[in-house]
Order: C-alpha cells, then sequence, then structure tokens
C-alpha cells in the first residue's frame, strides 16, 4: 500500500470524527451523507481548495507542504503526536532517516536592486523573500507600512504582520482578502 494512499485514509478517518458543531460550522439539520465532515468543510477550515484537498485523500499529492500539514491538523484537530503522525504519513522516508534539515541559505538583496528601490521615492516598493520576509523597502514603503528597521529582523515578515499587528487590519481596504492571500501563499 502507498504512503499517500495511507494519508488517504488517514485524513478521511479524521475528517469522519468530526462535525460541524466541534468546529463551530453551521449544522443545518437533515441527514448528511457522509460521516463527520465534508471535504469542502475541511479544505474551507485548512485554507486549502476543495480541489487540493480532495487530491491529497485521494493520495494524488505527492509532495504537500508542511504549511498545508499544518493547517489540516488544526482544521482536524489533531494533537501534537497526530500531527506528527501526518507529516510522517506525508513525507516517510525523511522522517525515517534523522538527517537535520540543511539550513537555507540567508537571503540577501544586492546593493543594485536597493539603489532602485531607493530611486524609486513616490512609490513605496519593497522586495520580499521565498517566505514573505521583507528583506528590503524604500522610504516610501515605510510611511505606508511603516518602518520594518525597528522590528527585529524575525518579525519582519508580510504574513506575521498582517496577522498579529492590528494596524494591518486598517491599513488594508480589504484584510480578509488579504489575509487568504498570505495563507494561500503558503499553502499551495
Amino acid at each position: 500500500m502507498s504512503t499517500a494512499i495511507t494519508m488517504g485514509e488517514f485524513l478521511r478517518t479524521r475528517r469522519a470524527l468530526l462535525h460541524p458543531e466541534d468546529v463551530a460550522l453551521p449544522d443545518f439539520g437533515g441527514r448528511r451523507r457522509v460521516a463527520g465532515l465534508r471535504r469542502e468543510e475541511i479544505a474551507q477550515l485548512a485554507g486549502v481548495s476543495v480541489d487540493y484537498y480532495t487530491r491529497m485523500e485521494q493520495g494524488r499529492v505527492p509532495n504537500p507542504s508542511g504549511a498545508v500539514l499544518d493547517a489540516l491538523a488544526r482544521a482536524l484537530r489533531l494533537d501534537g503526536d497526530a500531527t506528527r503522525h501526518l507529516h510522517r504519513l506525508a513525507r516517510p522516508q525523511s522522517s525515517a532517516r534523522n538527517v537535520p534539515r540543511r539550513q537555507a541559505k540567508p537571503q540577501r538583496v544586492r546593493p543594485m536592486l536597493q539603489r532602485l528601490l531607493d530611486d524609486l521615492v513616490d512609490m513605496p516598493a519593497m522586495v520580499m523573500g521565498r517566505r514573505m520576509d521583507v528583506l528590503a523597502w524604500n522610504p516610501a514603503a515605510v510611511a505606508l507600512f511603516g518602518d520594518y528597521a525597528a522590528l527585529d529582523r524575525a518579525e519582519r515578515n508580510i504574513a506575521r504582520i498582517t496577522f498579529l499587528d492590528e494596524t494591518s487590519r486598517e491599513l488594508y481596504a480589504d484584510w480578509p482578502s488579504c489575509a487568504r492571500g498570505n495563507v494561500a501563499y503558503y499553502g499551495g
């Protein structure tokens, strides 16, 4: 039996254990065709598309990201052990070998790009890294978004700022859409 199918069986089993009232979803009464939550409901709670979640249950997603697995664990209300099990099912070969993850090379902005940002006097601009870390910005961005230099390097992350900084809710006209975009960026 393949690992992807095993992961799909695990997801289906855990989904069947939850009910709408467990996750604050409306229960419109009547009989449900499936035991527990529907795929659409789990996908919504995890912030992934229904198609993507369906493919995961069917074993057709060969390498889901850690962020997606964590989102599914939260949606399925998994405890620490069950979450680790889900990660092992998704990546059995990496959990079988206790090989430490290779540290990613720190991302840097070339001086030429920083000069370009600085030359954009009337236009807020910034450069983000692969994990939405703010790597560089210009003075106009500081005026609009705030002073990134005043933040610790670990706090200079757009997703972190979007969800944890209350002023971001006032900054974005459609904050819920912005928040969904951040989650989608990480979730694939």
